[in-house]
This record gives structure tokens, C-alpha cells and sequence, in this order.
């Protein structure tokens, strides 16, 4: 992650958009480990563990990136017990009620003061929408602002196009075994979803475009399946797990581009286009990328070893 925040601002990026899985929380994480108790790193997690890892993320990730802003989108590790959504959103209400975030809910809903795990902000005449899929469902108010939302864009001029971002793929990716297709209720209100965005494709003109992490590799094409070119049709999609997760191998049927065993991330490039106006391009780090002052505090052996190791699944 400080590798990332480091390119980020060499790239004068406009913010940067984490799509959730904070820390393991089922283990203790191999980085905490190092900083916090090296000899306790294959052990079960702990007390203290449990009670500091979010702020251990906090302090060593988040707080790489500076100046430049950081949205928040919850993965399935952040609800791993003893964690739950009300400590989740105590802990994170910061970047979940960011100024730019609050001031669009209140415009949307004068009366919606509520701090949500989904939210939208509005950049560049582009609605971004983060949308929360950490218990591997949609509920229903979720649910229906989305729709709501879709059809206040729908009619709106300003907003050229939109991008969805969530942990977990939608039903019927390349990537379906690690995906809202593992449970019924995540299958059923990831489809509904899917079919809202495809509606708003169709009615307004604008262009869609889906992210998600989840899986830790990289894919482009994901919803470019034999069920979404015979179920409506296929939205643009990618699956971005490379921020330092433990990594996994590519599914049978990956497309051309898609890339294992890497670290790296997603960067989008806006251009004045109509029909496309979001160019997405992944770049792959470089050992040499993690900064100086993180090799110290880790170690250069520690890196390395993560570098080289982190292993498929």
C-alpha cells in the first residue's frame, strides 16, 4: 500500500478508491506481525491483535497516502467476528463522512444525516458510487437508493457517466467462485443490481463501468460471460485484488491481460470522450517501488520474502 500512495502522488492522482479487506482478522497479518510481535506471526489471532489491527491500517496504510484523499469500500473481512457494521462505521466514519460525501448524501436526502457503508460522490461530471457488499448481499434500502440514484442521473445532464465500486464481484463474472454467486440472497440482490446498472446503461445512453477486488488478482472483461451476453448484455468490469492480499491464481477462461502472483493497481484516466470516457490501465510494482523509509521499518529481507512468497492460492 505505501508503494501504491507513492505512485499515486507522483501521478497527481485525484484520490484513491480501496474496495475493502482492511486487515485479516481471521489471522494475524504477516506486516502487523513484524511490527508488533514477530514470534507470534503463525499464531491465532489475539486480544490485542483484534483490538488494534484497524488502527495498525489506519497508521501504516492509509495514512501513506498524505494529501491525497482515500475512499473506503467495506470487504467481507471487515464483518469476520468479533468485528461488526457498528464498529466498522464508528471506526472508519471519518472517510465515510468525508466532506465531499456528506454534502452529496444531504443534497440527495436533506434529511439523511446517517453515516452509510454505501455512498456516491460526484467528480469530473462522473458519479462515482461505492456500494457495500460485505455480507455478500445488497439489503433492500440499499437496494433502492441505488435505483434511485440511477434515475436521478438518468435525468441529469451534468453526469456523463458512472463507476461502481464494491468488494465482491457481481453474479456471473469470470470470476463467479469468489463472487455475491456464493450465497442466495447475494446472488439475488447482486443480479438485481447488475440489471439496475445495465437499465441506467440503456435509458440514459451513459456509459457503466464495474470495479471490484475480492479476488487477488487482476481482470479486465469480467462480466464478459456466456450468461451476460444472453442476459441483457455485458457491462465493462474489473477485478483488482492487488494491493497486498495473499495471492490467488487466475480462474480457467481469464482473458488476455489478466495477470497472477503480482502487486499493482487501477488507474483511471478521464478524457472529454462521450461514448468512453474512462481509460483504465493497470500497472504492475516493482520490488524497488516499496519507499526507503518502509524497507527500513520492515526490513529489507522482510519485504522480499514478501515480494517472492504471499503465495497462490
Amino acid at each position: 500500500m505505501p508503494a501504491i500512495a507513492k505512485a499515486a502522488a507522483h501521478e497527481n492522482a485525484a484520490f484513491y478508491w480501496h474496495l475493502g479487506d482492511f486487515r485479516a482478522i481471521y489471522l494475524i497479518d504477516q506486516d502487523y506481525a513484524q511490527i508488533h510481535n514477530p514470534k507470534q506471526a503463525k499464531k491465532p489471532p489475539t486480544t490485542d491483535y483484534l483490538a488494534t489491527a484497524w488502527q495498525d491500517f489506519i497508521d501504516h496504510q492509509l495514512k501513506s497516502f498524505a494529501e491525497t484523499p482515500v475512499f473506503l469500500a467495506f470487504g467481507n473481512h471487515e464483518l469476520i467476528p468479533p468485528m461488526t457494521s457498528e464498529r466498522l462505521i464508528a471506526k472508519f466514519g471519518y472517510w465515510l463522512d468525508m466532506p465531499v460525501i456528506a454534502r452529496q448524501r444531504l443534497k440527495d436526502d436533506h434529511e439523511d444525516e446517517a453515516i452509510h457503508g454505501y455512498y456516491h460522490w460526484v467528480q469530473d461530471e462522473i458519479d462515482f458510487i461505492t456500494l457495500d457488499n460485505a455480507a455478500n448481499r445488497f439489503d433492500s434500502a440499499q437496494l433502492m437508493w441505488l435505483r434511485a440514484l440511477l434515475e436521478r442521473d438518468t435525468e441529469d445532464a451534468s453526469i456523463r457517466a458512472v463507476v461502481t465500486g464494491m468488494h465482491e464481484a457481481l453474479p456471473e463474472s469470470i470470476s463467479k467462485d469468489h463472487s455475491m454467486n456464493q450465497t442466495l440472497l447475494g446472488d439475488a440482490s447482486g443480479l438485481d443490481a447488475y440489471h439496475d446498472l445495465l437499465d441506467f446503461k440503456r435509458k440514459s445512453g451513459k456509459p457503466v463501468y464495474v470495479l471490484a477486488s475480492h479476488s487477488h488478482y487482476y481482470m479486465p472483461g469480467i462480466y464478459d460471460t456466456a450468461y451476460w451476453r444472453s442476459h441483457g448484455g455485458v457491462l465493462p468490469g474489473w477485478i483488482v485484488g492487488t494491493a497486498g492480499a495473499e495471492r490467488y491464481k487466475l480462474p480457467p477462461g481469464a482473458p488476455s491481460g489478466s495477470k497472477e502472483h503480482v502487486y499493482g493497481y487501477l488507474e483511471a484516466i478521464v478524457s472529454d470522450s462521450k461514448e468512453d470516457p474512462i481509460h483504465f490501465e493497470f500497472h504492475e510494482l516493482k520490488e524497488s517501488d516499496v519507499p526507503q523509509e518502509v524497507q527500513q521499518q520492515f526490513t529489507p529481507e522482510f519485504v522480499h520474502a514478501c515480494w517472492l512468497g504471499n503465495p497462490d492460492r
